[in-house]
């Protein structure tokens, strides 16, 4: 399936798998490590996982035992959000490498701006001692390429003001109705790639009667609707499965969207309201 090798080009010329296969709340051990096998056997080579996670080592493993070249996987993880010290992050990025056991990763993350215990809390400091960090590591080649997530507009300037490595991509919550106008702006006028996590509000927006409508004229599902979305808009989904049913679905996305119908879509209003929201992103 192309969508899954296409790719998009990062400010310093790495290749990214368009389509990622995002781990979040998957439970490390043998869950993590078959949907993961499961994932590289049905074509997936972007793989997204996170310190906080707890699932580094079982999806290292998977990886390792894929028989797929190292060079042909995108492997991203991410610092823990609490880490906010130069120190820290070094000291995580040690641990991570050996969870993963895998001689480097392509990309490096800040897990979000503030420990998530504290959100909104004031880092613009720290998070300039952990950028240091994060530009020592990219500079030993141990990550191909370095950048944030759930970052806004204020903590990409913060960063972008100091930095001597520009981060390459703002990871943040993404879905039909719910795009971070100002955010992906920003971070495209500074040529950093959006990824959006939770591509489809963790299955909460699947019943909105709006997006389930325009699905069946593709004849498609809600999901790989969604999911066609956010390519459309040039930004890179990291869908999350573990059913073999859900992990190949979210790869069959060779179709086109109107510039009509994703108007329609760009124009919606949250589809799924209920969900959890990041109350920084706004």
């Amino acid at each position: 399936m192309a969508v899954l090798t296409d790719t998009f080009e990062l400010a310093n010329g790495t290749a990214i798998p368009q389509v990622g296969f995002g781990t979040w709340q998957i439970p490390g051990g043998q869950t993590a490590y078959d949907a993961v096998a499961n994932a590289l056997k049905t074509g997936y080579r972007h793989i997204d996982t996170a310190k906080a996670y707890a699932n580094e080592s079982s999806v290292g493993k998977a990886i390792r035992d894929s028989g797929i070249d190292r060079s042909d996987i995108f492997v991203t993880t991410k610092l823990p959000a609490e880490t906010k010290s130069y120190k820290g992050a070094l000291a995580d990025f040690q641990t991570t490498m050996k969870n993963l056991d895998i001689d480097y990763v392509d990309l490096y993350l800040i897990h979000a701006p503030w420990p998530w215990n504290e959100i909104g809390k004031d880092c613009d400091a720290a998070n300039l001692d952990v950028w240091r960090a994060m530009e020592e590591i990219y500079a030993t080649g141990k990550a191909k390429a370095i950048g944030v997530s759930n970052f806004n507009v204020h903590d990409l300037q913060n960063i972008l003001s100091h930095a001597e490595v520009a981060p390459m991509v703002d990871q943040i919550q993404y879905y039909v109705g719910y795009t971070e106008p100002k955010i992906v702006k920003f971070a495209t006028d500074h040529n950093l790639l959006v990824e959006a996590y939770s591509p489809l509000a963790t299955g909460d927006m699947l019943n909105n009667p709006a997006v389930k409508e325009m699905a069946a004229k593709y004849h498609v599902s809600a999901a790989q609707l969604a999911l066609r979305f956010c390519l459309e808009n040039g930004v890179l989904p990291l869908p999350k499965a573990t059913s073999q049913d859900h992990i190949e679905a979210n790869a069959q996305l060779d179709f086109s969207i109107t510039a009509a119908d994703m108007s329609k879509l760009n124009g919606m209003a949250d589809t799924a309201a209920n969900h959890f929201h990041n109350a920084t992103q706004g």
